[in-house]
């Protein structure tokens, strides 16, 4: 169900708050909606820099002259009151603003305590692990849905996985893979989230235990996300490395939610490379990217490189796509699925976190709260939407 009509929710003067609007990510976003957010949707845009909304105000006016009065919300990420008014004023906060370990926290507990709809762009596992330990059960009181990785992490792979699923048998032992390809490029502030995430190996795990410690167990089920070993894929004829993102957890919380996925569920991820020079290439630059991230003084002169806020032109990011393909396997039934489109680290991140945004804001979903996913929150409707908008869900073969 909608709860924009529950108690005390329909008074709120805003249905949608883009937090971190003037950033890269973040103008692309409010482009989108100034774009496609249906007639009376009534949102605003949100940030630090009073100066910094009103050129963007400015900026999407000339487009969309409907804008020229867009509200303009100051609240900085350090402010707890002014980010309590921002989470009161509105059915739903969408964020850009990262790192999320650094900035986040104050906003998800504004949203926890407010009963307001959250989400967010982070690929942060630690940040995921230690919202769930803080801020869950206020969620699961007030009402309030917190979703983190609603752009191309992780989105694509967790609704695919879970488009990969309706279409096998029921009640029987699933196995999934994904295989990820693309040609895009980072911003600064991914690159920032992902050298964060890369130099707390111990914090990650430490803040991992403790969620386990406080999630309920599964009965009578089992829903699981191994990393697998590098191998040539003969189902999508390229090498397989496998992704140690926050991807597969994500899946695997889904299908833990969701009896759908069946009594035995697993899935593993990919990066899908063509040669095995590339594969080679791909590993070693991981690996010595990993280990520069553990010394204060690399990890300084590596964020320097690709500053927050930056990131590829609009030609860059014309000739960039993604895909993701997934083979699944149960009850003797093989299918085989893809989830692709356009530039996935900005134009379809900016796509994705909005249509997320309007999905809370408008569609019928299922009544949840607390730390959810998009699928467990969203699901179909989410597809629908992405569909509308130009992402591809498609069933390639079965056999």
């Amino acid at each position: 169900m909608n709860r924009q009509n529950g108690t005390g929710r329909a008074q709120r003067p805003y249905d949608i708050v883009l937090y971190g609007a003037t950033g890269f990510v973040g103008v692309l976003t409010a482009e989108y909606l100034a774009a496609h957010a249906p007639d009376g949707c009534r949102w605003a845009v949100a940030g630090r820099s009073r100066q910094k909304l009103e050129r963007l105000r400015e900026r999407l006016a000339a487009e969309h002259p409907g804008c020229a009065e867009l509200p303009l919300i100051e609240a900085d990420a350090d402010d707890p009151d002014a980010l309590r008014e921002l989470a009161e004023s509105t059915h739903v906060v969408a964020t850009t603003v990262g790192p999320y370990l650094r900035y986040g926290e104050p906003l998800v507990a504004a949203c926890a305590e407010a009963g307001t709809d959250y989400a967010d762009l982070t690929g942060e596992a630690e940040f995921v692990d230690l919202m769930y330990v803080r801020h869950d059960a206020r969620a699961r009181e007030t009402g309030a849905r917190l979703i983190h990785a609603c752009g191309f992490d992780s989105v694509p792979h967790d609704l695919g996985a879970y488009f990969t699923v309706q279409h096998l048998p029921e009640d029987v032992p699933l196995r999934v893979d994904g295989f990820v390809s693309s040609n895009g490029t980072f911003s600064g502030g991914t690159f920032a989230s992902a050298l964060t995430a890369m130099s707390r190996g111990r914090q990650m795990l430490r803040a991992a235990h403790d969620r386990r410690l406080h999630e309920p167990r599964l009965v009578g089920r089992r829903a699981r996300a191994p990393l697998g070993g590098p191998r040539f894929s003969r189902e999508t004829g390229a090498w397989a490395l496998p992704l140690p993102t926050m991807d597969p957890q994500i899946v695997a919380r889904s299908a833990r939610a969701l009896p759908r996925y069946g009594p035995d569920f697993r899935y593993r991820h990919y990066a899908a490379v063509r040669t095995l020079p590339m594969a080679a290439g791909g590993t070693a630059a991981v690996g010595a990217l990993l280990g520069l991230a553990q010394l204060p003084p690399a990890r300084r002169w590596l964020s320097d490189r690709i500053k927050p806020g930056e990131g590829p032109d609009e030609r860059r990011r014309a000739k960039s796509w993604f895909s993701v393909r997934f083979v699944g396997e149960g009850g003797g039934r093989t299918v085989f699925t893809e989830v692709s489109g356009g530039d996935p680290g900005y134009d379809e991140t900016a796509k994705m976190l909005a249509e997320s945004a309007l999905c809370l804001a408008f569609d019928d979903l299922p009544g949840t709260a607390g730390q959810v996913t998009t699928t467990v929150a969203m699901g179909d409707a989410l597809i629908e939407r992405l569909r509308t908008a130009g992402i591809r869900f498609r069933v390639a073969a079965t056999r």
